[in-house]
């Protein structure tokens, strides 16, 4: 007898600016197939190469307004004079297909996926330390002075709240931090939430 599919995985990956949150995801997701991001919705115009459906649902912004009206997002923002927010019922059938979604989002949108979805486990991507993401931040030569000091005010305030994350992972060495990344997500892929009839599979007591 064979076990019920198993259910996706919903992961939610947070760091402050500069801690490298964006490429131990991109690691994660060459690594897995089973992984890959929801499909978000934004009011904001096509960028060359963008296609609608793919990278992201483009709509209106009446439309983007009715549908929070309607409880229709996990969680939303507005970036920039942009509305951006992730469809509710697009992650549950990815997740109900046995498909895992990483979500690359903020402290805000991390509260707000918890609170909407109560499902899936967070991740806190953590600097050495604070010294240290300051000078990644200056290193990449592409942000004025104004808009470092705002991110690393924002930094503080984010790592503030690191503590109520399920894990956190510090990226000192990068491939130490992606191991430990990729431990959390094979762990949290073995709980047994995510294998519905597998332990009645085994003792052979799940009716056909």
């Amino acid at each position: 007898m064979k076990p019920s599919k198993r259910l996706g995985l919903a992961l939610i990956i947070t760091a402050p600016s500069g801690a490298g949150k964006s490429t131990l995801i991109k690691k994660l997701l060459a690594e897995f197939d089973s992984a890959g991001f929801s499909v978000s919705a934004t009011t904001r115009s096509p960028r060359p190469g963008e296609r609608d459906g793919v990278d992201y649902e483009f709509i209106s912004v009446e439309t983007f307004k009715e549908r929070i009206g309607q409880d229709y997002f996990a969680e939303w923002a507005e970036v920039h004079g942009n509305y951006y927010g992730t469809p509710k019922q697009g992650v549950f059938d990815r997740l109900a297909s046995g498909r895992d979604v990483i979500f690359d989002i903020d402290v805000q949108g991390a509260k707000q996926l918890k609170a909407n979805l109560n499902l899936g486990r967070s991740v806190f991507i953590l600097p050495p330390s604070f010294p240290e993401l300051e000078k990644r931040l200056k290193g990449r030569g592409s942000d004025s002075p104004e808009t470092i000091a705002r991110r690393l005010a924002n930094a503080k305030t984010e790592i503030g709240q690191a503590g109520w994350f399920d894990h956190v992972v510090v990226n000192d060495d990068l491939d130490q931090a992606y191991d430990e990344l990729r431990a959390v997500y094979l762990a949290e892929r073995a709980r047994p939430a995510l294998h519905p009839g597998l332990l009645e599979a085994v003792l052979g007591t799940r009716s056909a």
